[in-house]
C-alpha cells in the first residue's frame, strides 16, 4: 500500500513479472504493498497483482534460478569507483514557508487554498509531467542525483558489479544514433515466431516459451506468500492482457474517445512493425475486440483494491488442468523450469477460463495480431524514434495529457529503475543518505509506534478481545528505513555496451528468473519492494512491515534539522499512515504473522464497517472535476490510513514536545505548523486527463482532498485554527469520522 502515486512512466517491456515493482493501483499497491502514493506502472495497469508479489524486487539470464537468489552484501557502492555529487546542480526541495500562506482565505473554509493556493497558482505543471507537487519535485531531485551517478558509471571503461550494470544501461540507452539505426531489427526473430503461429497448440507453446523469458503479456505469473502460511512463497497466476488502465475503458461511455484512440494506436504500432496500413487497421479492431473479451471477465481496480482474497484461489495442478484443458498448467510449470507444486493460486479463475476458450475459438490470425502488437508496443520505448514517439503519443499525451516527452536521460533512468533499480540504489545511498537521517527516523518510528498503541488501547468502539489481537499485530511491526540491510546479488546479469534493448531483455529475463527462484522457498523478509531512490513509502501486510526509502526522507516530509511540528506533520504522518494500513479495510484481514485470518469479533467487525462507511460517504461527496467525484470505496484503504496516520502523528508530536513553551515560529503555533506541513505534502496540480485516469484506477484520493479530508475530522485542527461550528473543516456529530 503505497503512500503516493508518482507521475506515470512506461518502461515495462513484455513481462508482467517485474511490473509489480511499481504497481500503483491495482492490487499490489493496495493490498500488498500499500504505498503512500501508488506507483503508476509503465503500461499494463490492469495487471492486478497480488499481495506480496508487489513487495518483491525486480528481478535475468540464468539456467539455474536458484543462482539468482540474494546474498549478503554490505550496503556500500562498488569498490571500483568513487562517486561524487555536485549538489549545486540539484533542483530544490519543496519546504513549507509562512510566505506560502494565502491569508485572504479562511483556513476553516478552504484549508487547501490557505496553505497551497498561492504555490499552486505559481507552479504550473512542467511540459514533461502530468502532475506537479512535492512528490514530483523530490522525484526530479532524485533523478538529478541518479543522472550524475549514471553518467559517472558510464564513463568508466573497466567497471564491475552494479557500477557496470548501471553504466552499460546508461551508455547504450543514450546512444540514440545506434538505437535508431537498429530500428525494429532486434525484434525480427520474435516477429517471425509470431507469424508462424497457425493453431492453438503452437499459440500455447509460444505463450509458455515467451513466459520463460519473462515476456508474458497475457497474464502475470510469479511468487507470493501463501495466505495461510505467509512464511512460504507459492506460485500465483493473475489476470492481465489489457492495454488500457482498467476494464472500464472498454465499456464506459465517457471513455469511448480513449478506446477509439487506443485502436488507432494499435493500428499505427502494427503499421510501424511492418503490417500494411489497411491490414493494420483491420487487425487493430480485432485486437480491441480480443481485449474487450478479456476485460469482461477481469476484475476492476475497485474490485481488486477492496478484496484481498481475490488473489488467493488455491488449486491443485490436476484441478487447474481440468479448468483450462487447452492450456494445461502442469505443462506451463515444466516450461518455466520450476518444480510442480501441490498447490498454487489460480487467481480470478474466470479470466483463465476465458483465455482457455479463446485458444479454441479465436482465429490464429487474431492471436497473431494481439501478440504482435503487444510485443512491439512493450518494446517500443527501447526502439527507434518512431516507435518511441507513437508510444508517447497515446500512453502519455492522449491518455494522461503530457505535452512533451521527457528528455532521453530521464527515460533511460526510468528504465534502469524498472530493470535494475536496486543496483543503482546501492550507488545512490552512498552519496545521498546521511547517517543522521536514519537515526532520527528510527526515533520517530519508535514514537509513532507508542502513540498508535495508546490509540488502540483507548478505542471506545472495540472490545477487549479484538484489542488484544490488534496489539499483537502492533508488536510485530517491522520498520525498514533508507535502504536494505542485504543488497540483492546482480552477479548473474550480463550487460554490454552493444545494445540498449539487448540489456533490457537480459535484465527482464534475469528478473523473472529471480522471481521464479522464490516459489516454494521461505519468504526473504530482508527484501525491499522499492529501490532507495524512490520517493514513496509502503506497507506490506504479509510481512507486516513499513518501509521508507531514502529518497522520501527529505523536505517537506523530513528534515533532521527541522522542528518537531514539521517532521511529525510530514514524515510522522507518513509513518502513521503506513502503520494504519495494517488496520485498514484490507490490512485488517491479515494477522500478526501476515496470514490471512479473521481476528475480529463479529460485533467489532460490524462496528468497523459502519465507521468505514462514513468515510466512504465523506469522500464520495468530494467533486474532483465538474461531474466527476472521488470514489470513496476505491480510495477507502488510503483514506483510513491518512486519518489514522495524522491522528497518530499528532499524538506523538504532543508527547514529544511535552510541556515545553511553544516557540511560535513565524507567529504560528506548533499545531498550526503541524497541519500546514501535512497540507504542504499534498500540494499538487494535475492535468485533467491524468486526473480522469486516477479517479478510475487510483486507490488514493486526489491530493487536494487528502490535504483536507483527515484534518476535517480532528478536533485538534478545529482548535488550532479556531474554527466555528458549521465550518467546512469542522466535521462534527454524525459527520465526524473517528476510526483508529
Amino acid at each position: 500500500m503505497t503512500f503516493d502515486t508518482p507521475a506515470p512512466r512506461r518502461l515495462r517491456l513484455m513481462s508482467a513479472a517485474h511490473a509489480h515493482r511499481r504497481v500503483e493501483r491495482r492490487f499490489a499497491a493496495r493490498a500488498s504493498h500499500q504505498a503512500l502514493e501508488p506507483n503508476v506502472t509503465f503500461k499494463k495497469p490492469q495487471l492486478l497483482l497480488p499481495l506480496a508479489i508487489a513487495a518483491a524486487l525486480t528481478g535475468c539470464p540464468q539456467n539455474d534460478a536458484d543462482k539468482a537468489a540474494a546474498t549478503t552484501v554490505t550496503p556500500t557502492a562498488t569498490a571500483d569507483a568513487q562517486f561524487k555529487i555536485d549538489e549545486s546542480k540539484l533542483p530544490p526541495v519543496n519546504r513549507f514557508a509562512k510566505s506560502d500562506l494565502d491569508t485572504s482565505k479562511d483556513a476553516c473554509a478552504d484549508f487547501g487554498g490557505y496553505v497551497n493556493g498561492k504555490w499552486l497558482a505559481a507552479n504550473a505543471i512542467p511540459a514533461d509531467r502530468t502532475s506537479w507537487g512535492a512528490f514530483e519535485m523530490l522525484d526530479e531531485r532524485s533523478n538529478a542525483v541518479q543522472r550524475q551517478l549514471a553518467e559517472q558509471a558510464a564513463g568508466l571503461g573497466t567497471a564491475t558489479g552494479v557500477t557496470k550494470i548501471v553504466g552499460d544501461f546508461y551508455a547504450t540507452g543514450m546512444d540514440e544514433a545506434k538505437i535508431n539505426a537498429a530500428g525494429i531489427t532486434p525484434l525480427k526473430s520474435r516477429l517471425d515466431a509470431i507469424a508462424a503461429l497457425d493453431g492453438k497448440d503452437k499459440i500455447a507453446d509460444y505463450i509458455r516459451s515467451t513466459a520463460a523469458k519473462g515476456e508474458n503479456t497475457l497474464f502475470y505469473f510469479g511468487p507470493m506468500p501463501d495466505f495461510k502460511n505467509s512464511t512460504t512463497n507459492i506460485a500465483v497466476a493473475m489476470q492481465g492482457g489489457l492495454g488500457l488502465p482498467d476494464k472500464a475503458y472498454y465499456f464506459d461511455a465517457d471513455k469511448k474517445p480513449v478506446l477509439a484512440a487506443y485502436e488507432q494506436h494499435v493500428a499505427k504500432t502494427l503499421e510501424l512493425s511492418g503490417v500494411p496500413a489497411g491490414d493494420a487497421a483491420k487487425q487493430a479492431k480485432d485486437v480491441v475486440a480480443f481485449e474487450t473479451r478479456l476485460a469482461k471477465v477481469s476484475k476492476s481496480s475497485e474490485e481488486m483494491s477492496r478484496d484481498a482474497s481475490l488473489a488467493y484461489n488455491p488449486v491443485s495442478l490436476a484441478d487447474a488442468d481440468k479448468k483450462t484443458p487447452n492450456f494445461p498448467w502442469s505443462k506451463f510449470f515444466d516450461s518455466q523450469g520450476i518444480a510442480k507444486p501441490q498447490m498454487f493460486s489460480l487467481a480470478i479463475p474466470a479470466f483463465h477460463a476465458e483465455v482457455d476458450k479463446m485458444l479454441a475459438d479465436t482465429p490464429a490470425t487474431t492471436w497473431q495480431s494481439y501478440l504482435r502488437f503487444h510485443m512491439v508496443d512493450d518494446a517500443a520505448p527501447f526502439l527507434s524514434d518512431a516507435f518511441v514517439q507513437e508510444n508517447f503519443n497515446f500512453y502519455n499525451k492522449t491518455l494522461r495529457g503530457q505535452e512533451q516527452m521527457k528528455e532521453r536521460s530521464k527515460r533511460v533512468l526510468q528504465t534502469i529503475g524498472g530493470q535494475a533499480g536496486e543496483a543503482l540504489g546501492q550507488l545512490y545511498v552512498k552519496v545521498a543518505f546521511p547517517a543522521e537521517s536514519k537515526a532520527r527516523m528510527q526515533e520517530l518510528v519508535t514514537n509513532l509506534r507508542e502513540a498508535l498503541k495508546a490509540r488502540i488501547e483507548n478505542l471506545s468502539w472495540m472490545s477487549a478481545d479484538t484489542k488484544k489481537k490488534a496489539i499483537e499485530k502492533w508488536a510485530s511491526f517491522t520498520p525498514k528505513i533508507g535502504y536494505p540491510d542485504k543488497w540483492r546479488d546482480w552477479s548473474g546479469l550480463s550487460t554490454t555496451r552493444d545494445s540498449y534493448i539487448g540489456n533490457v531483455l537480459a535484465a527482464n529475463e534475469f528478473n523473472y528468473r529471480f522471481e521464479l527462484s522464490k516459489i516454494g522457498k521461505p519468504v526473504d523478509k530482508t527484501e525491499w519492494g522499492m529501490s532507495p531512490q524512490t520517493v514513496n513509502a509502503y506497507y506490506n501486510p504479509q510481512q507486516n512491515e513499513i518501509v521508507f526509502p531514502a529518497a522520501i526522507l527529505q523536505p517537506p516530509f523530513f528534515d533532521p534539522k527541522a522542528d518537531d511540528p514539521l517532521n511529525y506533520g510530514g514524515i510522522g504522518a507518513v509513518i502513521g499512515h503506513e502503520m494504519t494500513h495494517g488496520y485498514d479495510d484490507q490490512g485488517s484481514r491479515f494477522g500478526p504473522s501476515g496470514n490471512f485470518e479473521n481476528w475480529w469479533t463479529p460485533a467489532d467487525a460490524k462496528g468497523f464497517a459502519g465507521l468505514t462507511d462514513k468515510l466512504i460517504s465523506q469522500f464520495n461527496a468530494y467533486e474532483a472535476a465538474p461531474g466527476a467525484k472521488v470514489n470513496g470505496k476505491l480510495t477507502l484503504g488510503e483514506n483510513i490510513a491518512d486519518l489514522g496516520g495524522i491522528n497518530t502523528a499528532y499524538d506523538a508530536m504532543k508527547k514529544a514536545v511535552g510541556n515545553t513553551p511553544d516557540p511560535m515560529i513565524d507567529g504560528m503555533t506548533r499545531d498550526q505548523r503541524f497541519f500546514a506541513n501535512w497540507a504542504t505534502v499534498w500540494r499538487r496540480n494535475f492535468k485533467p486527463e491524468e486526473l480522469k485516469v486516477r479517479l478510475t484506477t487510483d486507490p488514493h484520493a486526489p491530493a487536494n482532498f487528502r490535504a483536507i479530508g483527515a484534518p476535517s475530522n480532528m478536533p485538534a485542527f478545529t482548535q488550532a485554527f479556531q474554527c466555528k461550528a458549521g465550518s467546512p473543516m469542522m466535521r462534527a456529530g454524525d459527520q465526524q469520522v473517528v476510526i483508529w
